[in-house]
């Protein structure tokens, strides 16, 4: 008899977990920290070379620039424009926390304090931090996956807050990531009194240098009507060979 009763517990209990419609498993948080660094890393490997194109838009004029880059992990950054022909040469190098500049009609090195990272590099709505990523998602915020109300169930969301020990111009960045393969949607960056202030919009993934990565990034600036800057990733090599000289200032005159 009490066999009986147990066999009848299961199945009903069997039955009730089928047909029960209120029931929800919950699938486990993914590592945060983890997806961060991804993020931090996508466009960049222990070396790489990529072929660029720069379009900025404002209410008065619009200029495309194309540029070769180099990066050497998450230290090293160097960029050279290569057309248009006014300018071509200019060139932009990281090495560890110190920047410089190259402008080959002056022929002149110049060096570019920390107070000046947060500035339009070339007159774009990115910040020269932006492309040399001199800060890091990782090393410099923390990080916790929220829910907003018009949440897509389909994507991820994760708000960056800054350490309390860094000094940094953001009041917190939001990263809105696809949950199928963690690539990056839309980046959302807020002021000290929760003000959105810019947004950065992720398409066109496809495979580059073997890697499926978002090939178009615009960023759009809230407090400038009719701004946009976007890029555009024509060609990506991970792991290439570099030259020894390539993260150097010698190599910042260089016309090659």
């Amino acid at each position: 008899m009490r066999l009986r009763i147990k066999t009848l517990i299961v199945a009903v209990s069997v039955l009730y977990l089928a047909l029960s419609p209120t029931l929800v498993i919950a699938e486990p948080d993914p590592d945060v920290e983890q997806l961060i660094k991804k993020a931090d890393q996508l466009y960049r490997s222990s070396t790489s070379y990529t072929e660029i194109e720069m379009e900025i838009v404002t209410p008065h004029w619009q200029r495309t620039l194309a540029m070769y880059g180099w990066s050497e992990g998450m230290d090293r950054t160097f960029l050279r424009i290569t057309a248009p022909r006014k300018e071509k040469g200019v060139a932009t190098l990281r090495v560890d926390n110190e920047m410089w500049n190259y402008l080959p009609k002056t022929n002149k090195i110049m060096k570019i304090p920390p107070s000046m990272m947060m500035g339009s590099w070339m007159g774009s709505d990115f910040t020269n931090d932006d492309l040399v990523k001199e800060s890091s998602l990782f090393e410099d915020y923390t990080f916790e996956l929220i829910r907003p109300d018009s949440a897509i169930d389909s994507l991820l969301y994760i708000n960056c807050i800054p350490r309390e020990d860094l000094a940094v111009v953001w009041g917190n960045i939001v990263i809105i990531l696809r949950e199928s393969d963690h690539l990056p949607v839309r980046q959302e960056y807020y002021d000290e009194k929760g003000r959105l202030m810019r947004v950065m919009s992720y398409s066109n993934i496809r495979e580059l240098g073997g890697r499926m990565i978002p090939s178009v990034l615009e960023m759009v600036p809230q407090t400038k009507e009719g701004h946009r800057t976007v890029i555009r990733y024509l060609k990506a090599e991970f792991n290439a060979e570099l030259s020894e000289d390539t993260f150097t200032l010698r190599n910042l005159r260089s016309r090659d």
